[in-house]
């Protein structure tokens, strides 16, 4: 019992430093590409930005940011947000990418982080992993997805 209430305290309180933390200080390439530093070009003042950590054999990855798609030209007119869709997937499965983007024609910006290093330097274990930022902190983090969950996430950001 001492141990089950230590290791909830523990998460816990990684989570609220975790939502006070900053973006880290990483370069990213898009799918085309492009390369993107994740704390300077993100940081559009009062911007919501949601990144979506998500790999090609992730089924509830590809089902969160699909729901999300479905709601994102709303979510748009309601709040100044932009998704950023970031996959993990390594050297194995990145060359899946770009065919499985082409089917799924998302609206949103897609970073590659096929190092992991921003996986990484977030500490997060699992996807689908979500992570929402403004000015700049991180004011949300949140693990999995159910169906449903996309309009949990916007109840929260509207919060926001």
């Amino acid at each position: 019992m001492r141990l089950l209430l230590t290791t909830i305290l523990s998460c816990f309180f990684g989570l609220s430093i975790l939502a006070q933390k900053q973006m880290p200080n990483v370069i990213l390439k898009s799918d085309d590409n492009k390369s993107y530093h994740v704390k300077n070009d993100f940081k559009e003042q009062d911007k919501i930005y949601v990144y979506t950590f998500w790999a090609t054999w992730c089924a509830p990855c590809l089902n969160e940011l699909d729901a999300i798609k479905e709601n994102y030209a709303e979510w748009t007119k309601e709040l100044n947000i932009e998704v950023i869709a970031v996959s993990i997937d390594d050297t194995r499965t990145q060359k899946r990418v770009k065919p499985l983007l082409n089917g799924k024609n998302w609206p949103y910006k897609v970073l590659l982080d096929t190092n992991q290093d921003l996986k990484r330097a977030l500490g997060i274990a699992n996807v689908p992993y979500t992570v929402v930022v403004k000015n700049q902190k991180i004011v949300y983090v949140h693990n999995g997805y159910s169906q449903g969950g996309e309009k949990e996430l916007f109840n929260k950001l509207k919060q926001l």
